[in-house]
């Protein structure tokens, strides 16, 4: 592991960090970016801040310079995103696109493809969302129901998909879809770019814990998707969103900055509380703070495993349920430190953080559900990364008198040996 950075990735810093002091519309390190009064109010604030970004190189720049990025490594990405961070500018408006759909076109599309989508993503001209999960398919991804029937020209697409991210506010997006209904269920996906404008498409917000609503139900009733829409081959779909899976379980910078801010600030709010004269809060500060240094050196060795030029793989899932732990310890811990003030909202008085820590800690209940729940995490860990050996099928019951259950594989061969 690599924790070293090069004098040309030290002086990208430096151009960000003096491009970040001249045009952030607060105070760089301190300032916050304003309160909205509702989440188009942020999506159009985001827009026009990402497209500032854009246009001075500072979004997507791993990606190739025919498409808008500057061609550089994950190493200089990540040094990009902690600065940004450590700015405390917010986190990007179309990153479903930069960080899912773009990388995916980038590795499956065709060159009319990535010509017609691309350099639209990084400046946010169009925002991009992820139909993927859906009610009986969230954990089981090759579960999906949505079906693609071939039509003239295209397909036409049905079905229902949960939790996806400013659907609201989307003009795209990446769709999994059942195109073939007779094939095994891993094979018989394709994967679709869908315009969410189209004919068809209704999106239907929910409202979260935190009172906002960013997650979104989307149904798709008889909606044509074009056959130069479909990326990869058809029933490749899979594969093709193996790899959009891949990098959202992957180094996260921001999180970990995140984290090491939220971290020197529960500080503060502990020394200003007395929590240090609590020896049992003293502990679990102490656990915060190594917990925090451990993931930092998790994102290390994702980041030295890239610039090798190897794939985040199946590692990436160790690197995901960690921080997600992590960060539910953490803003526990914070609660337990505000205690009579724990549970308050905004605007109340004698609130630490003004609510702050009380939005945080609802939102990080659910860091162990997306990106894939923890559960699908210790599958994945355990039989891809220590390769044990997978939980056998109970015996299905024997109705035909013939001596002896057999496995649900048996069963479907229709044979017991």
């Amino acid at each position: 592991m690599d924790l070293t950075t090069t004098p040309d990735q030290e002086r990208l810093r430096g151009e960000l960090r003096a491009w970040l002091h001249e045009h952030l519309p607060w105070d760089y390190g301190v300032g916050l970016p304003p309160r909205f009064t509702d989440l188009a109010q942020e999506v159009s604030f985001g827009r026009r801040w990402q497209g500032d970004l854009a246009a001075a190189g500072w979004v997507g720049v791993t990606w190739p310079t025919a498409y808008g990025g500057r061609a550089l490594g994950p190493a200089e990405n990540f040094v990009v995103q902690e600065e940004l961070a450590r700015a405390r500018a917010p986190e990007l408006v179309g990153r479903i696109g930069i960080n899912l759909a773009g990388p995916t076109l980038l590795a499956h599309g065709t060159d009319a493809q990535k010509e017609r989508w691309l350099p639209a993503v990084l400046s946010a001209a169009e925002l991009w969302c992820q139909l993927f999960s859906e009610p009986d398919a969230g954990s089981d991804l090759a579960a999906v129901r949505t079906v693609a029937a071939r039509s003239a020209g295209g397909w036409v697409l049905n079905g229902q998909k949960v939790w996806t991210s400013y659907a609201q506010f989307a003009d795209w997006a990446v769709c999994l879809a059942r195109s073939d209904t007779t094939a095994p269920k891993h094979r018989g996906l394709s994967f679709y770019v869908l315009d969410m404008h189209a004919e068809g498409v209704e999106v239907r917000p929910l409202l979260q814990l935190t009172g906002e609503a960013e997650f979104n139900e989307v149904i798709l009733h008889d909606v044509f998707v074009p056959d130069d829409q479909l990326v990869g081959a058809e029933g490749a779909g899979w594969r093709v969103a193996g790899s959009t899976l891949s990098h959202e379980r992957g180094v996260n910078p921001r999180q970990l900055v995140i984290h090491m801010q939220h971290l020197e600030e529960l500080l503060r709010t502990a020394a200003a509380a007395s929590a240090f004269d609590d020896p049992r809060l003293r502990q679990r500060l102490a656990e915060a703070y190594v917990e925090v240094r451990l993931f930092q050196l998790h994102n290390w060795r994702s980041l030295s495993k890239l610039e090798r030029g190897l794939e985040p793989g199946p590692e990436g899932s160790i690197l995901k349920l960690y921080w997600s732990e992590m960060s539910k310890r953490l803003h526990q811990l914070a609660l337990d430190i505000l205690g009579p003030a724990a549970p308050l909202w905004r605007d109340a008085t004698d609130n630490p953080g003004d609510g702050s820590w009380q939005r945080a800690w609802l939102y990080y209940l659910a860091s162990s559900i997306f990106a894939g729940t923890n559960e699908i995490q210790h599958n994945v860990i355990g039989e891809r990364v220590l390769g044990l050996p997978r939980e056998p099928e109970p015996p299905v019951p024997d109705t035909a008198g013939t001596g002896g259950g057999r496995t649900r594989q048996e069963a479907a061969r229709g044979t017991g040996f």
